[in-house]
């Protein structure tokens, strides 16, 4: 499973400004996970797909898998900043995905537009995950089928510290990328029973939550 490493903080509204662009320049580093992500994505759908990608922060995996195939890719953040990074990747990519500014817990969305939703190391900041999992529901065709993927909260410190360590930083960067997760990322994080409690409210009646080493998977489908 792709791991899910972020440094996004805070609940509500997203990054802004210098904030964002620092995000951008570090998840870069990444790249090799979202084409992988991607991969897998691509594997799941159909020719002529329309997916939607929830807080695509600066849209690299959107990107990525518009890549893939005759795809329709859209991309929904709650971050201005991040929609103009977004869309100034893809205009470089010289690949079309519609990035919009919007919130995850009332999308500007039509109802069963979709075919697959996704959202990647950001389902932790919203502040209304019920909400936000509703809209999922809203805006997926019948049949239609979406996957989050996140850290989760009671991951051993021990595996993180493993995957930062994997990340090429400096010394002073990776000191501080732990003491993120131990102090900000691991307190926002859900269980494996808090997804459990949170799809149950929800007209979701199919649904599958995995675990690895230090994330989770949640796996979902709308009834035909």
């Amino acid at each position: 499973m792709e791991q899910a490493i972020s440094v996004k903080a805070q609940k509500g509204p997203g990054m802004e400004g210098y904030k964002a662009r620092w995000y951008a320049n570090l998840t870069r580093k990444s790249m090799s996970e979202f084409r992988t992500l991607a991969r897998r994505v691509a594997d799941q759908l159909p020719r002529g797909a329309r997916v939607l990608e929830v807080a695509p922060g600066p849209g690299y995996f959107a990107i990525e898998l518009a890549k893939l195939g005759k795809y329709l890719v859209w991309g929904l953040d709650i971050s201005r900043t991040f929609v103009d990074i977004a869309r100034g990747n893809a205009r470089e990519a010289g690949i079309i995905v519609d990035f919009r500014h919007g919130n995850a817990a009332a999308m500007p969305l039509k109802d069963e537009s979709f075919d697959f939703v996704v959202c990647r190391a950001a389902f932790k900041n919203f502040a209304e995950p019920v909400r936000a999992l509703e809209e999922m529901h809203r805006v997926l065709r019948k049949g239609g089928r979406g996957l989050i993927i996140d850290l989760r909260r009671d991951a051993p410190m021990e595996s993180i510290n493993r995957a930062v360590n994997g990340m090429s930083l400096g010394v002073v960067s990776s000191v501080v990328t732990k003491l993120t997760f131990r102090f900000m990322l691991l307190k926002q994080a859900y269980t494996k029973g808090d997804f459990a409690r949170f799809m149950s409210q929800t007209k979701f009646k199919s649904f599958e939550i995995r675990e690895d080493a230090m994330g989770l998977e949640v796996s979902f489908q709308r009834s035909s």
